[in-house]
């Protein structure tokens, strides 16, 4: 064999080779664009059939129901590759159509963890001048105080009180740490003033501002499309208990390149302007229950759910009071990740309605939870925005955040 037919069989085996990888490629690709699950709308298109899903190189089997048939219940759909090779099985749950209150208008929030949050350790002064850390790398941030010496605290002032009568005797922490129920030990340092101190940095509250996303007929709501994170330990706070409360929005701060902007509110802790509770603190959001109040400011006016598969890039409205007054904005969907593992990230937006622009810059912080309207259905929320691009930002799944409300 000269060497010009080994050559060309070579290149022969490169291009096969290529090609090989390319289809593989393809195929990884579009599978992973292919969600595990679906809920459908008791009537409804199926989710093939609602918007170019997958490429053109895949065909949908659909089993345990034809494609015009849907009563309550559910199906599969079977994906092929080329019409020849298995590629995923999508389970579509079919329901009845579900209707809420889009929200849209700002709340103030005041949340109470369960138990107190280390947030840090420091450095505490002695009585003989000298410094001591009688916390390092016994306690870390995250961790949650149970109780002090057997004794249950929920407050700050209450442990502050427990070590102060300690006497200088070792304290027993029972902590809570990542789920797991631990004890430590930490033996207290006299300050100059005669304190006692244990050297940690707590919090046992949180309070802001966001935007109430939805409310159901029976009076439960979802708001934020994320959940409060502690600023110091970036970790899920657990909440006790806590509120919403009625808010006046007073200033803007558009946002700018590189430095989200911000909402500053009125927020007024006192009863007569509670409007809800909070039962939940997730990933989606809060969730609990409003009162009359708030369901009086939002009206009556209701929106059918759409699911992920009917959204669609091109316009859609984000409904936020921030002018004082409940608006729709128009906004451009620029990519749907249906099978997104961050929750908070299945929607990126920009918001091309000029007078938003005007007055916010794009989205800012505080309108979180906002609304998110396409052909007539509430979609999904605003979670994040993009800091280096004002005008753009994230979005939640409505149907991730119904999750955790009964409809």
């Amino acid at each position: 064999m000269d060497i010009r037919k080994k050559y060309r069989l070579l290149l022969s085996g490169v291009l096969l080779v290529c090609l090989t990888g390319l289809g593989v490629l393809n195929y990884v690709q579009i599978r992973d664009r292919i969600p595990d699950s679906y809920i459908q709308t008791e009537g409804e298109p199926a989710p093939d059939r609602v918007s170019p899903l997958v490429s053109e190189e895949i065909r949908a089997d659909m089993t345990e129901a034809s494609a015009n048939a849907f009563s309550s219940g559910g199906y599969t759909i079977s994906y092929q590759y080329l019409g020849l090779i298995p590629m995923k099985e999508t389970r579509v749950e079919v329901r009845e159509p579900v209707e809420v209150i889009p929200g849209g208008i700002p709340i103030g929030i005041y949340l109470e963890t369960r138990g107190i949050l280390i947030i840090g350790t420091g450095t505490v002064t002695g009585a003989d001048g000298l410094n001591y850390e009688p916390a390092l790398r016994i306690v870390r941030g995250g961790d949650y105080i149970r109780a002090v010496n057997g004794q249950e605290v929920s407050e700050k002032e209450e442990l502050i009180e427990a070590v102060s009568h300690c006497g200088g005797e070792e304290v027993v922490l029972d902590l809570d740490r990542d789920g797991e129920l631990i004890q430590v030990k930490l033996e207290p340092v006299r300050t100059q003033e005669g304190d006692y101190k244990l050297g940690v940095w707590v919090r046992d509250n949180t309070q802001g501002i966001g935007t109430l996303t939805f409310l159901t007929e029976d009076g439960s709501y979802g708001a934020l499309g994320h959940g409060i994170n502690d600023v110091d330990t970036g970790i899920l706070l657990e909440p006790s208990e806590g509120k919403l409360y009625d808010t006046t929005i007073v200033n803007i701060h558009k946002g700018e390149t590189g430095t989200p902007g911000e909402l500053s509110g009125l927020i007024r802790y006192r009863d007569s302007y509670v409007c809800g509770t909070i039962a939940e603190n997730t990933e989606a959001g809060i969730f609990g229950s409003a009162n009359e109040h708030l369901a009086e400011k939002l009206g009556t006016e209701t929106l059918q759910v759409g699911y992920k598969q009917e959204i669609e890039e091109g316009e859609a409205f984000v409904r936020s009071s921030v002018s004082g007054e409940l608006k729709d904005y128009r906004v451009e969907i620029l990519e749907v990740h249906r099978n997104e593992e961050d929750v908070n990230k299945g929607i990126i937006l920009e918001v091309t309605d000029p007078e938003l622009l005007a007055l916010t810059g794009g989205i800012v912080q505080g309108m979180s939870g906002s609304p998110i309207i396409q052909n007539g259905k509430i979609v999904g929320a605003v979670t994040h925005v993009f800091v280096q691009d004002s005008a753009k930002g994230f979005g939640i799944f409505l149907e991730n955040m119904l999750e955790h409300v009964e409809i």
